[in-house]
């Protein structure tokens, strides 16, 4: 009698457990590769405030630009200064493209 449970088990395990336990994590894995509703709204956050703190820092460029036009190459070394500049129109072109 307990001849035919052994393989009978065997058979059980092999064509329903090994199949139930793969999909089984394979759902949990693509179940945890999604963004939860808590991370999005971090991530709208996080988003709204680099807005933010951009147009603040365009505020003080601009006061500064307006107060001594000269400010940027006092502070920055004067090969760096185009480098910045050009890095900066294009952040404000790809700002502008996702509004």
């Amino acid at each position: 009698m307990e001849e035919v449970f052994v393989p009978l088990i065997a058979i059980t395990v092999l064509f329903l457990g090994l199949p139930w336990l793969i999909f089984h994590y394979v759902t949990k894995w693509k179940s945890s590769a999604k963004l939860t509703d808590s991370d999005e709204k971090l991530l709208d956050e996080l988003h709204e405030m680099a807005r933010r703190l951009d147009d603040r820092l365009c505020s003080i460029e601009r006061i500064m630009n307006a107060e001594n036009p000269g400010w940027r190459q006092q502070c920055l070394p004067d090969n760096s200064v185009d480098a910045i500049r050009a890095e900066l129109e294009r952040s404000r072109a790809m700002q502008e493209t996702r509004r």
